[in-house]
This record gives structure tokens, sequence and C-alpha cells, in this order.
């Protein structure tokens, strides 16, 4: 490791950001430096201006990607190297506000009745009861689980909160047997090993990706359309919006309200006056 991306890591403990924020942002540098194949600290401002374009315009990149990388070097050159550019104030990601896939009740039961590996499909089921982020879901500890309140804890979850949502008996009674069969060894639920080590996030991704294509189903969906389904399903079924956006981890409103747009009431009262505008024609 250089001394240079010792200081940035340093800089962004020091900042109080995540391990994986500060290997995004790390990464961001590192792609910059590969880019030029240059030193980070050798570049000027022509040189950012040339890649921010080049993410926008060749790359075509998604406004996530770009944000990422945007934050990241911004970091590095005004806060590490203490050189800020005016450049890295005009980049603006184009925003679109995308709907996520949502799969129906049937097909959430479909996708996880050809998931055969063990600890895959009951990481993938406790991802789906309780609307948990795939890292949320692998990295469980036996503790977290609060069988006397049927609750699960999430510990550290996105921007370091913690919360807890409601663990369904079912799930529970899964988990009890998933436990009883197995016998993890060390502090984490979801292991592969002897050594006690959390699962990796690419078990249950590939588990996924097999069951869909398995499956009749043609959406575009991942490991994270469960989380949007499940909360898409509570909506439905008339849970309160300010009660999904707690039970997501979710810091504003409006980015739970998008799945107003996603239940099948709206979409069916949606449908019913188009068809009686069509009729008055």
């Amino acid at each position: 490791m250089t001394e240079l991306r010792r200081r940035m890591i340093q800089d962004l403990q020091l900042h109080g950001y995540s391990e994986k924020t500060q290997q995004c942002y790390v990464g961001a540098v590192k792609n910059l430096s590969a880019y030029f194949r240059r030193p980070p600290d050798q570049l000027g401002e022509e040189e950012l201006r040339q890649y921010f374009l080049h993410l926008i315009n060749v790359r075509q990149a998604a406004r996530s990607t770009v944000t990422q990388h945007l934050s990241g070097i911004k970091f590095f050159f005004e806060t590490t190297l203490n050189r800020p550019f005016p450049v890295l104030g005009l980049v603006r990601p184009s925003k679109r506000v995308k709907l996520p896939v949502v799969l129906a009740r049937e097909e959430v039961r479909t996708l996880l009745g050809l998931i055969r590996h063990p600890v895959a499909r009951m990481v993938l089921t406790l991802i789906y009861a309780c609307g948990l982020r795939l890292s949320e879901g692998c990295l469980v500890r036996i503790e977290d689980i609060d069988a006397a309140r049927m609750l699960l804890w999430v510990r550290n979850g996105k921007g370091g909160k913690d919360r807890s949502v409601p663990l369904p008996g079912q799930v529970l009674c899964r988990l009890r047997t998933y436990w009883s069969e197995r016998r993890p060894p060390g502090p984490w639920l979801f292991t592969t090993a002897r050594s006690g080590a959390p699962v990796s996030l690419s078990l249950p991704q590939k588990a996924f990706r097999a069951a869909l294509q398995q499956s009749p189903i043609k959406k575009k969906a991942s490991v994270h359309t469960l989380r949007h389904s499940y909360a898409t399903h509570l909506l439905e079924s008339g849970v309160n919006l300010c009660v999904i956006q707690a039970l997501l981890g979710h810091a504003s409103p409006s980015t739970t309200t998008i799945y107003i747009h996603l239940t099948q009431p709206v979409l069916d009262n949606l449908s019913g006056s188009i068809n009686q505008l069509m009729d008055e024609l």
C-alpha cells in the first residue's frame, strides 16, 4: 500500500466513513489513476475534466457510478491533498427516477422453492421476510434474533444505523431448524466453512440468478428485488408508509414513496380508469 493511499484511508476513518465507503472512495481514485496511468497526485484539473466527460459521454456510466467517483475523487483532492478544483463543483450527473422491479408473492415463492443450497435459501428467505439488504442478510449474528419479542435486529446497516424488524413466526421456526441442523460454530448465523466466517455475498446472488433462470419469470430481478417486493407487499396489505420507511431503514420518506407507484391496488385503479376512458371514446 502506498503512503498516499494509507493517508487517504486514515482521513476517511477520521471522518467516520464505513469500511464499505472507504473501499468505494479508494477504488474511485484507483480507477482515475489507472485511466491516465499516472499517480493521482500528479493529475490536475484538466485531467479531472476529461475523466468525468469520459464517464458521462463515453462510458455512459450510471448516475450512481458517477456520483460515487465524484465523491471519492473530491474527498481525495480536497481533503487528503488539500487541492480543491472548481471542476469538481461542476459535475452534476443527470438524475433519473427508475422504478424498481417487483415480484408477485407467487413469484417469490417460486424462486425460493427452486433454491436447493440450504444456506442460500435461508439467507434469501430472511431477506424477503424482513426486507433486508444483501449484506444485512449475510451478516446476521445469532444474538441478533430476539425470539421472545419476535424481532430481528439489523446491526450497523446502511449509514451505520441499527434497526429492528418483525420476525415472522414461520421464519423463526425455519431458522431454528436450520440452526439445529448446521450448528454454526461462531457468532455468525450463516457460514459456509468450519472457520465460522460469514457467508460471502456471492453465494445467495448466484443461487438467486440460477433460480431465476430455471423459473418461467422473465423479470430482470436480483436479490435486492426481494427487498423491493417486501416493501410493496406490505404497502398493499395496508401498512403505513412511515412504518415501512422505518422497517427499511430509509433516511428520507421520499425514498419509500416510490413503492406507491408499484402496488397492485394502484395499478388496478389506473387500469380501471384507463379502460373507462377508452370506453367513452
